[in-house]
């Protein structure tokens, strides 16, 4: 629901700024503003596909999707980048051709005006995401989020822009600061498809995160070692299974009491997370993994996550 409800503000206050901003662009004839009308174009495109990916997303596991539908996310994020994408290519060939040809502004008085309000709009929607974000860990929320984050700089741009071209006759400043904004986009578009690519490549967590992990797993008595731990992230959901080394002789319910003590313990550090626990024998292996000692939890992650020549 806090998703949906994000998704939604952000389809409001997209359309809301898309009507005042062409408006603006018909009355300044800036390019600046013409960046700035086809971002938030592109936020409302991305916020109506982000309505859709969270409603996907938050749907139960099913028998044909037993690790739930989170990675609908992670799509839905990738298809915003493409869009972000061509629109700042479009607005970077625009630009271009304004350089040697440049065109005086005009009404800039209203490209200022609108220019502020969407400001305080974004201001007001990003606050409601972030609070959102950090309920949910939403990646399309957050993805969604820096489209507005990137708004506060954007609408600064159009401000500077109309200034200088207008009450200072810099000719030619608006368009350059319409390529600065297409590589602004631009530079946003390739850091979400980046996010958006490890969650579909099931990338680790961070070697922060894990270490922790395996500091909590480890404060159990009855277990003598860990190894062959995996993490991934789908959506708002995260996974984790690991095997652990205990005693032997340990009866299976005796392990399984075991099991669930430490599932217990993370679930209190880890709230969330699907956990899954195999029990060995003290000192077996499965697969060559690296074993993981608590006490060389630390070291022997750092090594994994050192490239090696």
């Amino acid at each position: 629901m806090l998703t949906r409800r994000a998704a939604l503000a952000s389809v409001g206050v997209a359309a809301i700024l898309l009507v005042m901003k062409a408006g603006a662009l018909w009355q300044t004839e800036s390019v600046a503003m013409l960046g700035s009308l086809a971002d938030t174009a592109l936020d409302l495109v991305a916020s109506l596909v982000t309505l859709f990916g969270v409603r996907l997303a938050a749907m139960p596991a099913d028998q044909e999707h037993r690790y739930g539908h989170g990675k609908a996310e992670a799509l839905t994020s990738l298809f915003q980048v493409s869009i972000i994408s061509v629109a700042a290519a479009g607005i970077a060939i625009e630009s271009f051709s304004r350089i040697g040809n440049p065109h005086l502004t005009r009404s800039a008085e209203t490209g200022i005006g609108v220019s502020i309000i969407a400001i305080l709009l974004s201001f007001g929607l990003i606050a409601y995401q972030r609070h959102v974000v950090a309920r949910t860990g939403s990646l399309a929320i957050n993805t969604d989020a820096m489209h507005y984050k990137s708004d506060f700089f954007l609408n600064m741009s159009v401000i500077v822009a109309l200034v200088l071209d207008h009450f200072l006759r810099l000719h030619g400043v608006d368009a350059l600061f319409g390529i600065a904004i297409a590589a602004w986009l631009g530079w946003g578009a390739w850091h979400s498809a980046s996010e958006a690519i490890g969650h579909l490549m099931d990338r680790e967590w961070s070697l922060e995160e894990r270490q922790r992990f395996i500091e909590v797993a480890a404060r159990h008595p009855a277990l003598h070692g860990i190894h062959d731990m995996r993490t991934r992230t789908s959506g708002a959901d995260r996974f984790v299974q690991f095997h652990v080394w205990v005693d032997p002789d340990m009866t299976v319910r005796a392990a399984h009491d075991v099991m669930d003590e430490v599932e217990a313990q993370l679930k209190i550090e880890f709230p969330g997370v699907d956990i899954l626990i195999h029990p060995d024998p003290d000192g077996h292996i499965e697969g060559g993994g690296n074993p993981l000692r608590a006490r060389e939890a630390g070291e022997v992650l750092r090594e994994e996550s050192t490239p090696r020549n």
